[in-house]
């Protein structure tokens, strides 16, 4: 089951069940949940979503309407170094502090950062950015746990955590320069509910940039590849923290471009993960 935010040709902002090509509104007219957030703190939000799903609805064809970010309130926070191709780049990108990306990738702490404020998330297809002060930018592509406020995994969706590795190479404590901005996170384009998402193993992450309509980079990994299982980052990230109206946590990227290649404006960045659907950005470098 997939559960969208989107805005109705009528420019009324809905949530409902993607079905197909289109998504089918839930009734939200005085009922026990209002929100996205309400849905998921529900003891099972897929029963609640079938409650509120009405069967004779007409669904909204998805070129009819505006996806929005599948967020309320929730804090996005993101885990670094959980795949292997992730430490060797950092560790390329970082020469004078690679021990810090070998020692993190093994020690029993993993490295976790806070990435972006709900109202910063940009949604699918609107643009993410590029930072100016930098010449080396990078999409990652990731698997985004959806966590209620009880530090439970209730969903899936997609992440794109945008990185300027020149600027984090330089220091690792410019790490939030060089990943907390504006526009540099995306999620979307809904969320696959716990029950209805693959196994890891069968969860494929495919990055594909394409540059003037050609292909100018593509990756691909699985989410079995992490270092860390789902549950052991939620944890970690839930020790001595609370989170009132939830999270989304990135898990971090398994798909790293070559150091020759950096994002420029007008690039197109496509993440698709078995089991949700694909995430299209284009990218944008604001003056």
């Amino acid at each position: 089951m997939k559960l969208a935010k989107f805005i109705d040709p009528q420019g009324q902002s809905s949530l409902g069940v993607v079905e197909g090509d289109g998504v089918r509104p839930l009734s939200l007219a005085a009922g026990q949940y209002q929100t996205l957030t309400e849905i998921l703190e529900a003891p099972d939000p897929a029963e609640a979503v079938r409650f509120m799903l009405d069967a004779s609805a007409k669904p909204w064809p998805l070129d009819k309407i505006t996806l929005l970010p599948p967020i309320d309130e929730q804090e996005v926070w993101a885990a670094g170094v959980t795949y292997k191709r992730s430490r060797s780049a950092r560790m390329e990108e970082s020469v004078s502090s690679a021990t810090v990306y070998d020692k993190v990738y093994t020690a029993d702490r993993p490295e976790l950062f806070f990435k972006a404020n709900a109202y910063k998330v940009v949604g699918p297809d609107k643009p993410v950015r590029i930072r100016k002060d930098s010449q080396w930018n990078v999409p990652e592509p990731e698997l985004a746990l959806v966590i209620d406020r009880r530090m439970q995994i209730v969903g899936y969706t997609i992440g794109n955590d945008m990185s300027s590795r020149d600027i984090e190479g330089e220091n690792p404590l410019y790490l939030p320069q060089a990943k907390v901005y504006d526009e540099s996170c995306a999620l979307g384009p809904w969320i696959t509910l716990a029950q209805a998402m693959p196994s890891l193993e069968q969860t494929s992450i495919l990055l594909t940039v394409t540059r003037n309509g050609r292909v100018a980079f593509q990756g691909e990994t699985k989410a079995s590849e992490l270092a860390r299982t789902p549950e052991s980052l939620v944890e970690w990230l839930g020790r001595d923290h609370t989170f009132r109206h939830g999270a989304v946590l990135l898990t971090g990227t398994g798909v790293v471009p070559d150091k020759d290649f950096t994002l420029l404006p007008d690039d197109v960045v496509s993440i698709t993960i078995a089991g949700i659907g694909t995430l299209t950005n284009s990218v944008v470098q604001r003056k």
